[in-house]
């Protein structure tokens, strides 16, 4: 009876976002075309392709960076063309990226509200609330599971996963909807790639909606419930996590049918 009702919610409950056969040219160059793809609250979504497959403009869509130029992106139900990454982030949708906006000298606490300062006093005497600063990260960072041993300390003598995993805490408390992440993982090793997973995962625990865009096929099985697959601007696989097996994820991933092509080619007489 639960299986029935969690069903019908979901099919009458608008996804956070959807993409509906969007496309991007820039002059005569296709970046994207046809791209579909859904985002609902409490799943992630993977989108997974080499260099060149369309990933960075899939992002700057949904991000407002960039508009569509055919098809149509809803947000809860609602047709619409995100004018700018304000407009985005009014909306609900937080893009964290690869190369992460951070004041490395600055102390987490700082960067954690960088824009989004709260001030006290009034006038003249108008000035920062640096302790309101400091227990609120240190207090977003342990709901999350984040147990840094000083919140004073500079963001940049972090780990590369840990400030990761700051800018996926930041997105959670100022009240973000759908969070994307743009190759998390890609600069890790194996054990602080881990870490930022389980913080992926735990963000879809708070009933974000995640699109984690990723190359690694390992790490988008380990925490993924859709997988977009993308090669040279097209999309060439949309699959949900029952319909499909690592190995062959992992397949299409690497070429699929190309590579069957080349094995053979390259097989000796």
């Amino acid at each position: 009876m639960t299986d029935m009702t969690d069903d019908t919610t979901r099919t009458t409950t608008p996804a956070l976002v959807e993409l509906s056969g969007v496309g991007k040219r820039y002059g005569n160059v296709r970046a994207l075309d046809g791209v579909s793809l859904e985002v609902r609250a409490g799943e992630i979504t993977c989108v997974l392709g080499d260099n060149g497959a369309g990933k960075s403009t899939l992002i700057k869509m949904i991000a407002g960076l960039h508009q569509h130029d055919v098809g149509t992106l809803r947000v809860e139900g609602e047709e619409t063309r995100l004018a700018s990454p304000r407009d985005a982030l009014d909306r609900g949708i937080a893009t964290v990226y690869q190369d992460l906006a951070v004041v490395p000298l600055m102390p987490v606490w700082r960067n954690f509200f960088l824009g989004s300062e709260p001030r006290r006093g009034t006038g003249p005497f108008k000035r920062l609330d640096t302790a309101l600063m400091r227990r609120t990260t240190r207090e977003a960072l342990l709901r999350m599971g984040i147990d840094l041993r000083d919140v004073d300390q500079p963001i940049g003598t972090l780990s590369g996963g840990e400030r990761q995993c700051v800018a996926i805490a930041r997105a959670v408390h100022f009240g973000a909807k759908v969070l994307v992440l743009d190759e998390p993982t890609a600069a890790l090793g194996v054990k602080q790639s881990g870490v930022v997973l389980k913080y992926v995962a735990a963000a879809r625990d708070e009933g974000l909606g995640v699109v984690l865009i990723t190359h690694n096929p390992h790490h988008a099985y380990l925490v993924g419930d859709r997988f977009v697959l993308l090669r040279r601007g097209t999309m060439v696989g949309n699959h949900t996590r029952d319909g499909i097996t690592l190995d062959e994820l992992t397949r299409q991933m690497a070429g699929g049918s190309d590579l069957d092509v080349l094995r053979h080619e390259l097989q000796r007489d």
